[in-house]
C-alpha cells in the first residue's frame, strides 16, 4: 500500500512554469499510468501557453479564481471545478484575486517536461 501526504513532498517548478508537488507519480509511488500533483500559482501569476502531446489532464481547484482558456475559449474557474483538458490541446490558466490559485493536477499518462510544448 502506498500513501503520501502532500505536506512531505518537495515543490518543483514545471517547464510551464507552476509550483508542483507531486503527490503520486513515478519518482515517488509504483505508477506507471497517471501521475497526481498540486499545483500553485500566487496572485496575477500564469502558466506559460503549452500543450502535452500525450497527456490527457484534469484540473481540481481547490483554492482561489482564475482564468482558464483552452484552444482559444477562456472561462472563469473556482473552488470545486474540475476541467478536462484533452491531449494535444493548447491551454493556460492565470490566477486572478488577491489569494494563491491552487489546484491538483491529473495527468495519465504521467506528466512529464518532455511531453510539454510551447508556442
Amino acid at each position: 500500500m502506498t500513501i503520501n501526504q502532500l505536506d512531505e513532498q518537495t515543490p518543483f517548478t514545471t517547464a510551464d512554469g507552476s509550483t508542483i508537488r507531486s503527490i503520486l507519480d513515478s519518482t515517488n509511488a509504483p505508477v506507471e499510468k497517471q501521475s497526481l500533483a498540486e499545483a500553485a500559482l500566487p496572485p496575477g501569476g500564469e502558466t506559460e501557453r503549452h500543450y502535452h502531446k500525450l497527456s490527457e489532464e484534469f484540473y481540481y481547484i481547490t483554492a482561489g479564481e482564475g482564468l482558464m482558456e483552452i484552444e482559444g475559449e477562456t472561462s472563469q474557474v473556482t473552488v470545486g471545478d474540475a476541467i478536462l483538458i484533452p491531449a494535444g490541446k493548447w491551454h493556460q490558466i492565470k490566477a486572478q484575486g488577491e489569494s494563491e490559485l491552487r489546484l491538483l493536477c491529473c495527468c495519465a499518462p504521467p506528466y512529464s517536461h518532455e511531453d510539454t510544448y510551447f508556442e
